[in-house]
């Protein structure tokens, strides 16, 4: 690998694009508004680690622990429509000597889910680390949890394999669903997200004229080894 130097880790700064913002995440700022929109929707903690919380203090007493870390380093996710905190997701194994890093922690509310801003907070996410330098961008979550498979894989990730055992957590199984995009798939990445999230590809009450998913399916099937075993 002439000329590769290891990229920077992640720093504590915003990234901003149409839709969403990542904001390093503050308790002070952050907990009271995301604790309200993550009220009434425990289902979203099934397969975190975490949670849910009890009231905001205990959800707050997280945070700052949270806040404080560096891997994983955590941001809030602002929807810019709407200007409300209503997800939070993190940069975590991140290891620039391998050039790898993955995002995880992803929570996002009912009233984030399936908007513009989910997306591009993702695509923001991964745009980061790709013009950084990172060489392989990781995306796990428990095998059971279909809902994150079918993000991955939507966003364009190549499916490779389960790590079968691989963690207990809340007093049960985890066998891990591993999901990755390399750089040299970024630019092509890149123009579906760009095609995708442009204005005119959505109508006048912001339905969606042509699929994420079709637009990355041609990427994700030229390096995806289950479509390449199974078709």
């Amino acid at each position: 690998m002439p000329g590769w130097t290891p990229p920077p880790v992640p720093g504590r700064a915003p990234i901003s694009g149409r839709y969403a913002r990542l904001e390093p995440l503050v308790p002070e700022t952050h907990a009271a508004p995301l604790f309200r929109a993550f009220a009434g929707a425990d289902w979203l903690w099934d397969y975190m680690p975490v949670g849910p919380f009890a009231d905001l203090d205990a959800y707050r007493a997280w945070m700052h622990g949270a806040a404080g870390q560096g891997d994983p380093l955590f941001f809030a996710i602002r929807n810019l429509e709407t200007d409300t905190v209503a997800g939070v997701a993190a940069y975590l194994r991140i290891t620039p000597a391998a050039g790898t890093i993955e995002v995880g922690h992803i929570t996002l509310s009912p009233a984030l889910q399936r908007t513009r801003a989910a997306t591009e907070a993702m695509v923001l996410m991964m745009g980061w680390a790709f013009d950084a330098g990172y060489r392989r961008y990781e995306w796990k979550c428990d095998a059971l949890n279909r809902p994150s498979r079918a993000a991955a894989q939507r966003l364009g990730f190549s499916y490779e394999g389960v790590f079968r055992q691989a963690l207990v957590y809340k007093g049960r199984n985890r066998d891990t669903a591993w999901f990755a995009a390399i750089d040299k798939e970024w630019p092509a990445l890149r123009a579906a997200y760009d095609r995708w999230l442009a204005p005119d590809n959505f109508d006048a009450q912001g339905q969606q004229r042509q699929s994420l998913s079709a637009l990355t399916a041609p990427i994700r099937a030229a390096s995806d080894p289950l479509l390449a075993v199974t078709s």
